[in-house]
């Protein structure tokens, strides 16, 4: 009488049996990296911030007003406990806000000291462009340009904007009148 096989050898058997009937993946193309960001509009312009620069999306928070502040910073809001400022980037640049609140959004940006909310016209989410396709921009000028680190086509012009380089400019900083 023979010898009935241990569990252990009744496992081995079976994914020997599976490992053979198992079909192969299915080929999967070559994937083309992308270049990934945040997009965003402010009057009438198009940017996209790099993913690793903004830490959220927020709807328009409640804030509290401050005294003695320059007018492009709103207040402060709670933020899970955390205090969080609130900037309208539009009147930072000396651009209008737009009058339709239920789209404004609030981008958190956390980079070395700073915390802050970049208040924008509207946020069209996650904005994927081909990774060799960034263009540098030329000729840029205005109070913007730098935090412009250069351009995407499609539809329409998407500008590459740095929170980061703006959460590290003087005049970002001094917020005091």
């Amino acid at each position: 009488m023979s010898e009935s096989p241990t569990a252990f050898e009744l496992l081995l058997q079976i994914d020997q049996r599976c490992r053979l009937l198992a079909a192969d993946l299915p080929s999967q193309p070559a994937r083309q990296d992308s270049w990934s960001g945040i997009g965003f509009r402010l009057g009438e312009h198009w940017y996209v911030a790099p993913m690793g620069e903004i830490s959220e999306v927020l709807h328009e928070p409640r804030f509290t007003q401050l005294p003695g502040v320059k007018t492009w910073v709103k207040g402060v809001a709670n933020l899970r406990g955390r205090l969080l400022p609130i900037m309208d980037v539009c009147g930072f640049f000396g651009l209008e806000l737009s009058v339709v609140r239920k789209q404004r959004r609030v981008l958190v940006v956390e980079h070395n000291e700073v915390f802050a909310g970049l208040m924008v016209d509207e946020v069209y989410g996650l904005q994927h462009f081909a990774q060799g396709s960034l263009e540098p921009v030329v000729n840029l000028s205005g109070p913007i340009a730098p935090f412009i680190k250069g351009r995407f086509q499609r539809e329409q012009d998407w500008q590459v904007f740095s929170p980061f380089a703006l959460a590290q400019s003087q005049g970002f900083m001094h917020v005091a009148l």
